[in-house]
């Protein structure tokens, strides 16, 4: 029997030997364990990634949106730019446009009481030079008779019979204060007397 008892005792130091030596029998378990491990490190990057790629998308639109609100800015900027200017151009224009009304006056008060021609040529010389600079800038005067009373261009200041039967009503039979226009814009309405 202790043969038996040896070779049996033999037998199982010899598999505790081989389980001591060869770690292969443990090994399934410590394999799940590490895929386990790797596959949550790869779900957690991946995680990290997704997070990642939205933050970009809403910087992104971010920066797409300040860069339209920064164009929209510099338009809005030119826009008031150039208005501003506009209106600058007109206020000037308009406190110069009495001195051009003078000089017309003057030079037909000078023609009717029989000035030297010299003087009319020299006030006619200034007047025209006026007409110049108001060219240049688009601006024309308004100083027509005869034609059809418009109120975006005349004001009126009477209504009278026509001496002319043939003239038809809301004509303008005169004009006491010229208009000016600037572009599409009236910078000031000619001072009419119209037509019954």
């Amino acid at each position: 029997m202790s043969t038996e008892q040896e070779k049996l005792e033999d037998q199982l130091d010899e598999e505790t030997s081989e389980s001591a030596e060869n770690p292969q029998a443990e090994e399934p378990t410590e394999r799940n364990e590490n895929e386990n491990e790797e596959l949550t490190i790869i779900e957690a990057q991946q995680s990290r990634i997704l997070s990642l790629e939205n933050e970009i998308e809403l910087i992104k639109e971010n920066h797409l949106r300040k860069a339209a609100e920064m164009e929209n800015m510099k338009k809005r900027l030119q826009r008031e730019r150039q208005q501003f200017f506009q209106v600058a151009k007109e206020r000037a224009i308009q406190d110069f446009l009495p001195v051009s009304d003078d000089l017309l006056r003057t030079l037909d008060a000078m023609k009717e009481g029989g000035a030297h021609d010299a003087y009319i040529d020299g006030i006619e010389l200034v007047a025209s030079k006026f007409d110049e600079v108001l060219t240049k800038h688009d601006v024309e005067r308004i100083d027509q008779t005869g034609v059809p009373f418009n109120v975006d261009l005349h004001d009126a200041m009477m209504r009278q019979k026509a001496a002319d039967d043939s003239v038809e009503s809301g004509t303008v039979l005169q004009v006491i204060e010229n208009g000016y226009r600037m572009g599409d814009k009236t910078l000031r309405h000619a001072k009419v007397i119209v037509s019954e």
